[in-house]
């Protein structure tokens, strides 16, 4: 089917990304959010990736401007129903994901197809709380989404094959490349990715090593380009914390238990970047370890 029209639900981190990506590569976008300031914080986000890409020479001035016209902004939620294609991108919260569903619902067109930018949570779960499982997918975009090239696809059980077909041709177009994914808690990224940075926090809790040790391990030893705390940082601890819980209890394993460390500093609202303050201190330059 052709998807011209995109609705974006979150401004925020992922959803302000998406909408470039989209609006890039010639899509017209509705970016929504319930919260004003929110949406305007995504498009001054939007307007200051346009500008780094000018300056680097891969884009021009009026292509920028093509860009953010093509990005609308709406208030209310019901105005993303006549879209071809919406794409979730709320925090990482079920009861939050199936509520902006259900919200949804009553304005969407018979054609509208439903996706949801979760990094963890069942796909089969979300989409048989909507009036359309079978034209409900997952479609988890990386973070930061302007930069990262993997999109992970995830069928639920209800599925029909010609959407997965639909959300392939639109990855092509984006510019990115798909990974498919079975519906299971964290899918493939989340799964191998989290309790890794899990794992790093339990050497810290356990005092086997510093925060600025176990980075500077990671990044030399493994040849990482980041870090796990400073990953877990831009990440945010919050949404770390609500996938390693989605991984202990979907998949019942003692191996994916969050660190308590993890649990106090998002406890303490020390959530990484966004907040100044989680495994680094962001108030100073450079950021300084907070353990």
């Amino acid at each position: 089917m052709e998807i011209t029209r995109v609705g974006i639900v979150g401004a925020g981190q992922m959803g302000n990304g998406i909408a470039h990506v989209f609006a890039m590569a010639k899509y017209e976008v509705l970016l929504y959010d319930n919260s004003v300031e929110n949406l305007f914080n995504g498009m001054q986000r939007i307007h200051k990736d346009l500008d780094t890409l000018i300056r680097r020479d891969k884009i021009s001035a009026q292509i920028k401007q093509d860009v953010l016209e093509r990005i609308g902004q709406v208030e209310r939620l019901r105005e993303l129903g006549s879209c071809d294609l919406i794409i979730e991108a709320a925090k990482e919260d079920e009861d939050v994901k199936k509520a902006i569903f259900k919200g949804l619902e009553p304005f969407l067109s018979e054609h509208t197809l439903l996706t949801t930018n979760t990094s963890s949570i069942s796909i089969t779960r979300l989409a048989s709380c909507t009036d359309r499982p079978e034209r409900f997918m997952g479609f988890h975009f990386m973070n930061p989404v302007p930069q990262m090239k993997l999109v992970e696809l995830i069928r639920g059980i209800a599925t029909e094959d010609p959407i997965y077909q639909t959300l392939q041709g639109i990855v092509t177009r984006l510019g990115k490349t798909s990974a498919s994914s079975e519906d299971f808690p964290g899918f493939i990224v989340n799964r191998v990715l989290m309790p890794m940075i899990n794992e790093a926090i339990y050497a810290l809790y356990e005092g086997v090593g510093s925060v600025s040790a176990i980075d500077k391990s990671l990044k030399l030893g493994a040849n990482h380009p980041m870090g796990p705390f400073e990953l877990a940082d831009f990440i945010g601890l919050d949404t770390c914390l609500a996938i390693m819980n989605v991984l202990h209890d979907g998949l019942a394993d003692t191996k994916y238990r969050p660190c308590p460390l993890l649990t106090k500093y998002v406890e303490a609202g020390w959530l990484g970047r966004k907040k100044m303050r989680g495994f680094y201190d962001y108030h100073v330059n450079p950021p300084r370890p907070t353990r």
